[in-house]
């Protein structure tokens, strides 16, 4: 079945391994006959700083106008960013914290009692590389994907929303970085 992919790169900087594999997932969808849109967050003109919490809504940016329409567009998004300290980069949270507001990600209920998700009906695939190992990571840290995973993308109804860990990245061989590009583009190529 054709999706309809949009792809963020979460990593300030394109120009890093991370970028590679935004690369290799956006081929693997092209050739599985999808349709593609990719944003690469450190592209975007954009203040990422809510300078008044969200007491006072800051006019969106037309990047952020734009990435929005993308994500409506959308049947399967797809985040890549790099694990930096147990979350995302900086920007990446920016990006969420000023556009993932009520009116487009969600409404709350007026009697109080919950939210409706209103981007229902879209599926979610994140990807998060690291210098460590996954599973020792996780076994040691916890679960560091919750904030992305359950509080933004399921909190806005994303579902199912599926994660991939990549890693150790620091010193990995050229062998182990190709097996990396081959997953991705494989998760890519069948749109998931």
């Amino acid at each position: 079945m054709k999706k309809k992919i949009l792809i963020i790169l979460g990593h300030p900087n394109k120009d890093t391994f991370l970028g590679h594999l935004a690369g290799e997932y956006e081929r693997g969808a092209l050739e599985g006959g999808h349709e593609v849109m990719r944003v690469n967050v450190g592209d975007l003109a954009f203040d990422p700083i809510l300078h008044k919490g969200y007491k006072e809504i800051q006019p969106l940016e037309p990047d952020l106008v734009k990435v929005q329409e993308q994500i409506k567009w959308c049947t399967h998004l797809v985040i890549l960013y790099p694990n930096w300290f147990i979350t995302m980069p900086a920007l990446l949270k920016g990006l969420f914290d000023r556009m993932w507001l009520p009116g487009f990600a969600y409404h709350f209920r007026k009697n109080g009692l919950g939210w409706i998700k209103l981007l229902k009906g879209r599926s979610a695939r994140v990807i998060v590389t690291m210098d460590s190992y996954p599973l020792i990571e996780r076994m040691m840290l916890g679960d560091y994907t919750n904030e992305i995973k359950k509080g933004v993308l399921n909190f806005a109804g994303f579902s199912p929303t599926r994660v991939s860990t990549i890693g150790p990245l620091k010193n990995s061989s050229d062998a182990a970085r190709t097996r990396f590009s081959k997953k991705v583009f494989g998760l890519g190529k069948g749109a998931r």
